[in-house]
């Protein structure tokens, strides 16, 4: 952390700012801490359970709010995402899915990669018919510089297994998180 802390002072200075200066004295310091926070997943720990009623519809979690950094920027790119799948032999405790994305988000990203590797992750772990993840998010690379794109949203999905081979199942998953 101090080589980090170093490094954003260096960083201001050449930027034109006065670091040393009383409001920005603790500012590389913070500024280090915040990039470190943003970058460093909680604990992750999949708590699975046997599917014994034998489930076989949708488990979908919606709006769950991520933030992420844009590896081409490093401007934060923020939103929400729905993420679900079709019950196989096994099922997911619910607060996992949000753990998942945020387990994901918590590096340089793009949101392209971001979406796949939570329904990836759910494929490959628990084994379902199919995963569902959509994902709606502000980056504010293209919103706060560049194209100033105020209000824009980026849309991606990634679909796996049997929501994947069937459009009545993709257009049900997206029914139920009110995208029809």
């Amino acid at each position: 952390m101090a080589a980090a802390q170093v490094a954003a002072r260096e960083l201001f200075e050449a930027l034109g700012l006065n670091p040393g200066g009383e409001s920005l004295a603790n500012t590389p310091a913070r500024f280090a801490s915040g990039l470190a926070e943003l970058l460093t997943p909680r604990e992750f720990d999949a708590t699975t359970f046997p599917n014994e009623t034998g489930y076989r519809q949708l488990v979908i979690e919606c709006n769950i709010p991520f933030r992420s950094l844009c590896e081409h920027h490093m401007f934060p790119f923020s939103g929400t995402a729905h993420v679900g799948y079709l019950p196989g032999p096994r099922i997911l405790g619910l607060s996992k899915l949000a753990r998942l994305v945020e387990h994901f988000a918590a590096r340089p990203q793009v949101q392209e990669r971001l979406t796949d590797q939570v329904a990836d992750w759910l494929q490959t772990h628990l084994a379902p018919e199919g995963t569902g993840v959509i994902m709606r998010a502000e980056h504010t690379c293209m919103t706060l510089r560049g194209a100033r794109a105020q209000g824009t949203r980026t849309v991606t999905s990634a679909f796996t297994g049997s929501l994947q081979a069937s459009a009545d199942a993709r257009r049900e998953f997206t029914t139920m998180i009110g995208m029809s």
